[in-house]
């Protein structure tokens, strides 16, 4: 699970709606890519916060392996909390200097520095870069889907495909892929925005008996 997260790294938020032309006959035309990313950007300017629940698929291509995980995630400002549920129980912090990755059931917990450089380390800190779509990213189009390629290293990502919404949370799903043809495939459900999100909530204190290691 360790190496998942690891390979992983990624979102903030997205839309409050995207414009649509119509043609002579009145049917709808598919939004551009520059018209959905305007979108995101806007819908960015007025999320503080965000908190839901997610699915991650992540796949090693090589081993031709892939694992599912769910749990919550909790979102401020640069700051971040994933929370795994089920037999891999962790809890992935990002403060915007460092990411620490708390196992519980092992007693343990790996702390490290973390940038824009090394965000293979957790592609799902990406959500919190989605405000700079253009800034970060060359931006396409292909069949409705968002596909980002970073402008700067971003460790070993080399895409990211989003999916967006036109209802409730603007990003659907997102796809990272990495130099090997590894992926992780995250979808949200139930989230919430700007629900005021206690500050302590992207604090780790290692309980007692836990041993944290430095990277």
């Amino acid at each position: 699970m360790k190496k998942t997260i690891i390979l992983i790294a990624a979102c903030f938020l997205v839309i409050a709606g995207a414009l649509c032309a119509y043609a002579a006959d009145a049917s709808p035309q598919p939004a551009t890519a520059a018209e959905k990313v305007a979108a995101i950007q806007k819908a960015y300017e007025d999320i503080k916060d965000i908190k839901g629940s997610f699915v991650q698929k992540s796949t090693i291509k090589d081993l031709k392996k892939t694992e599912t995980y769910k749990g919550q995630f909790f979102i401020k400002a640069k700051k971040m909390r994933w929370e795994y549920k089920g037999d891999k129980q962790q809890i992935v912090y990002i403060t915007g200097k460092e990411i620490i990755i708390y196992q519980p059931q092992q007693k343990q917990a790996f702390k490290a520095a973390f940038s824009q450089a090394t965000y293979g380390q957790a592609p799902i800190a990406l959500l919190s870069g989605f405000g700079n779509i253009d800034k970060e990213f060359a931006v396409a189009l292909k069949e409705e889907k968002l596909i980002l390629t970073p402008k700067a290293p971003m460790g070993n990502v080399t895409s990211v495909e989003l999916k967006t919404s036109d209802e409730g949370f603007p990003i659907r799903s997102l796809v990272v892929i990495d130099k090997l043809g590894n992926r992780v495939d995250i979808d949200f459900s139930n989230v919430k925005t700007n629900t005021n999100i206690k500050s302590s909530t992207f604090v780790f204190k290692a309980p007692e008996g836990v041993a944290v290691l430095e990277q």
